[in-house]
């Protein structure tokens, strides 16, 4: 069975080693965060801090920051949520399994059992109660508006149908102190666009009414889990939390409240939003690598903040990627990569690309097969495919959609990225291939389209037999115009520039990227070399892959930072027939990059020395 309570968890891991113990005063402001990242790079046990300044309460960090160990907590029923999840993938196939081997699915009866959640009368939540100033203050990044819960469960219920089936729980962020704020009484609710929340929220304005709201943290790893599980809207988090959990939900509702929370909880905020009631919530240091500043979003009034008697408060934090929220998604990945084809016809596999803050950059491999006698394959069913997939589901909020043609080549993988990008470029006819979808929605945390929530999509198809061989070095006589400078070869076929800083006075089309552009097309010998980057350091930039996609794809926008040597605009469609030139510089008006601070840095540097009380624990 799995764990009914965080507790339960912690014991099991600090039995087998997998848990330290930190007697130390750690402070919740900075200090907390920077050990948090550096064990999650050091790949550290998860460390319980049992002395946290300005609270009461315990933390713990890292729990979920190896993919073993995610594995591990979930090891009593991650078989039987595969085998449903294979079932749904290709029941034909698994009924015929089963038949063969009938011993592998005595476990599913069972676990369908455990979906649905059971009202109980009692539990730990209800023994205790504090305030929101007593919880741990954690604030992660020196610009960051406030403290946050960072592994919040937000539950909200349908207003138009209450009850668990109609009940969304999300991971959305939580803050709770800051300047709009009123100490004790408000919370700051942020959820990005396509949020399961955002249709209940929609459903109380409608009505007029307020939009009861709970927000659980800790409790049963579960429900963490469940939290941040893609799932279609319709299907409750709280029964897939059943299911990975080993048991039935046990949820109880106080006298008078307007919601239930789960019996097991460590602690429960339990309030309401008003209609019309927001206030700026932010800035956050945010997982694309830069802060999400502050805007309006809806403001939490807290009626109670319920704890069990020995609450731990568990958290993370974000930043540029790798973060401990990666190992959620390569999680979810395992999970799900099965259905990848259920749920959208055609495609074969996806690769939200985490190095480049995943939503920027979604790597597709689907079937081309329209028109399977023509003498020339040009991308036709994939175009259906990309529209498929920016239709529905956490795909829906990518912004590069790049999709090659698995009939092309049976290699082409698109979790192998250096390989995946040189059959693109191989293929791609820039004059043809290049799809934009202008003014749309677009993730909450990236700021580099036209304004929050709104920017432009790319589908980049590639189908058919290579165009092109490419280029491992420059041509001979190759030179930029003034002020670009420092052109090398990243990769075969791409090469990364210094361009000059963007500067107030530059529109959304820099003339001095047009420019750049059209020197490009001029010159002579760049067949081989089809792709331009653009970027403030081309030295960082091109030093690995992980900061080439980085910078690539979260510091540009589709429309308004592509440029192309011979580009021409026919019947609304943009294609060129030089070599395709992408922005990358910091514009003046994105958000800025996140920096640690330095005496922070230096005395977590004391902290891990030889004698230091985290000494071997982290980097």
């Amino acid at each position: 069975m799995g764990y009914a309570n965080l507790r339960q968890c912690l014991r099991d891991l600090e039995a087998r080693g997998d848990l330290v113990r930190v007697e130390t005063p750690v402070n919740p402001v900075l200090e907390a965060g920077v050990i948090q990242r550096r064990a999650f790079r050091k790949g550290s046990p998860a460390l319980l801090f049992e002395r946290v300044e300005g609270t009461p309460f315990p933390m713990v960090a890292n729990l979920f920051g190896t993919r073993e160990r995610i594995r591990y907590l979930f090891r009593d029923t991650l078989r039987t949520v595969e085998t449903l999840l294979r079932f749904k993938a290709d029941p034909m196939a698994q009924l015929a399994a089963s038949l063969k081997r009938p011993w592998s699915c005595l476990p599913l009866p069972r676990s369908l059992l455990h979906t649905m959640p059971k009202t109980v009368a009692d539990g730990p939540i209800l023994r205790g109660s504090t305030r929101l100033s007593q919880l741990p203050r954690l604030i992660s990044w020196p610009k960051d508006g406030g403290g946050y819960v960072t592994l919040p469960q937000v539950y909200t219920e349908n207003p138009a149908a209450p009850g668990f089936s109609g009940s969304n729980l999300g991971m959305y962020r939580v803050q709770l102190t800051g300047e709009p704020f009123q100490p004790d009484r408000e919370a700051g609710l942020h959820y990005q666009i396509h949020r399961g929340i955002g249709p209940h929220h929609a459903e109380a304005l409608r009505r007029g009414d307020r939009l009861p709201v709970n927000v659980f943290i800790g409790g049963p790893p579960a429900m963490t889990l469940a939290a941040v599980m893609p799932l279609p809207e319709g299907i409750p988090e709280l029964l897939f939390a059943g299911v990975l959990g080993g048991r039935r939900p046990a949820m109880v509702k106080p006298d008078g409240a307007d919601l239930p929370m789960p019996a097991e909880a460590d602690f429960c905020i339990q309030g309401y939003v008003e209609p019309g009631n927001a206030k700026p919530e932010g800035p956050f240091g945010d997982h694309l690598g830069y802060y999400s500043l502050a805007h309006d979003f809806p403001v939490m009034t807290v009626e109670k903040v319920h704890c069990r008697p020995d609450a731990v408060w568990p958290f993370t934090t974000v930043g540029r990627p790798p973060q401990e929220d990666t190992v959620f998604g390569e999680f979810i990945h395992e999970l799900t990569a099965d259905l990848v084809p259920t749920v959208f016809s055609g495609v074969h596999e996806v690769h939200a690309v985490d190095a480049a803050g995943v939503h920027p950059l979604l790597l597709a491999v689907g079937s081309e097969r329209y028109v399977p006698y023509a003498e020339e394959r040009i991308p036709q069913e994939l175009l259906t495919c990309a529209m498929s997939l920016l239709g529905t589901t956490q795909t829906s909020l990518s912004k590069y959609v790049l999709i090659a043609a698995r009939e092309d080549s049976g290699l082409v993988n698109a979790h192998d990225v250096p390989r995946f990008l040189a059959h693109m470029l191989q293929r791609t006819d820039f004059s043809r291939d290049l799809h934009f979808i202008t003014r749309t929605t677009m993730d909450t945390l990236d700021y580099s389209g036209i304004s929050l929530n709104q920017g432009s999509k790319l589908v980049w198809a590639a189908a058919g037999n290579p165009r092109r061989d490419l280029a491992g070095r420059l041509p001979d006589g190759f030179g930029l115009p003034e002020p670009f400078g420092g052109a090398r070869v990243f990769t075969s076929g791409v090469v990364v520039m210094q361009g000059p800083p963007h500067g107030a006075g530059c529109d959304r089309h820099d003339q001095r990227m047009q420019r750049l552009a059209k020197a490009l097309g001029e010159q002579g010998g760049l067949e081989e070399l089809p792709l331009f980057v653009v970027a403030d350091d081309a030295e960082f930039t091109s030093a690995n892959w992980d900061n080439f996609l980085w910078v690539t794809f979260t510091r540009s926008d589709p429309a308004t930072d592509m440029y192309g040597g011979g580009s021409f605009t026919h019947c609304k469609h943009w294609g060129c027939r030089g070599p395709l030139v992408i922005d990358a510089r910091l514009k003046t008006y994105h958000a800025p990059p996140l920096e640690p601070d330095p005496e922070i840095e230096r005395k977590v540097d004391a902290m891990a020395a030889p004698g230091g009380p985290l000494h071997g624990l982290i980097d």
